[in-house]
């Protein structure tokens, strides 16, 4: 994978990453906090409170998951966790710090992630907020909602020719 600024590859998580992990967290609710009459000290610890649950809950729901660090050259971008299963491929979590959103690092990911559902003949799946921005890029990637709760989208992705980069499917 490349875009103009370096080479885009993926390490595994390390216990030493925990830090790095909450800040890609945290960046994903700036917005939503910047609603919140609360102190800077008052929103961190909620936000590390959310983070330890949602950490939590991949654990317990997502025991097989692939945990990576996406990385930019030799920096540290974004997070991405896979779940490969039997039947399907799982993007348990992909993303990125707010300075690296929409130069194309995602739709790379996301193009190598369904080349792998295509190659496989399995469907890629993934939760998406009804409120994501990014609902957007991944229905133009060709993900349909296949199940509607109150507030995560399930899509999915079947089997299909991978969007090219620069396509009008593609970021």
């Amino acid at each position: 994978m490349r875009v103009d600024r370096g080479p885009i590859t993926l390490r595994p998580v390390e216990e030493e990453d925990r830090e790095l992990l909450y800040r890609i967290y945290a960046s994903t609710r700036l917005e939503e906090m910047a609603l919140v009459p609360w102190p800077d000290e008052q929103k961190d610890a909620f936000l590390r409170m959310q983070f330890d649950a949602q950490t939590r809950h991949y654990e317990q729901h997502y025991q097989n998951a692939e945990h990576s660090i996406v990385l930019l050259g030799p920096a540290p971008v974004g997070r991405l966790y896979v779940d490969r299963r039997a039947g399907e491929i799982r993007v348990v979590d992909i993303a990125l710090l707010p300075e690296h959103r929409g130069d194309g690092i995602g739709g790379e990911l996301m193009r190598c992630i369904l080349a792998e559902g295509s190659a496989a003949g399995k469907p890629v799946r993934i939760h998406v907020e009804r409120t994501n921005r990014a609902l957007s890029f991944y229905r133009r990637l060709g993900f349909r909602v296949i199940q509607a709760g109150e507030v995560y989208l399930l899509m999915e992705w079947l089997t299909q020719p991978v969007p090219e980069p620069g396509s009008a499917a593609s970021i």
